[in-house]
């Protein structure tokens, strides 16, 4: 994946709960298909939303804490948190970029 941010449980206060804006999370890994399909349009939606929304990648490989934290069995999983609490929750990388747009729309 390219230029989203990379976040551990090391950075996620600063990039994730402090923010100031809504943070998409994506939690994947580099063995996941359906997380490297999705990381393209990821990557489009974040530029489409400059400031006003932030997207970053969590590499469950490397902290799987965060992601038992958060409840996450599946990847890719896309979670929505607003001052560090999660509003929304998508599983798996289905209906492309208008679904993904939708899916953060709602929050902006």
């Amino acid at each position: 994946m390219g230029k989203l941010a990379d976040v551990t449980s090391a950075n996620w206060n600063a990039e994730v709960v402090e923010a100031g804006t809504p943070v998409v999370v994506d939690f994947w890994a580099t063995w996941c298909a359906p997380c490297k399909a999705i990381a393209p349009l990821l990557e489009q939606v974040a530029d489409e939303n400059a400031g006003n929304l932030k997207i970053v990648k969590l590499d469950i490989q490397k902290d799987m804490g965060l992601a038992q934290r958060y409840g996450v069995s599946n990847i890719p999983t896309l979670l929505i948190l607003k001052d560090g609490e999660v509003v929304d929750r998508k599983t798996g990388a289905g209906g492309g970029i208008s679904a993904l747009r939708s899916f953060v729309g709602r929050h902006i």
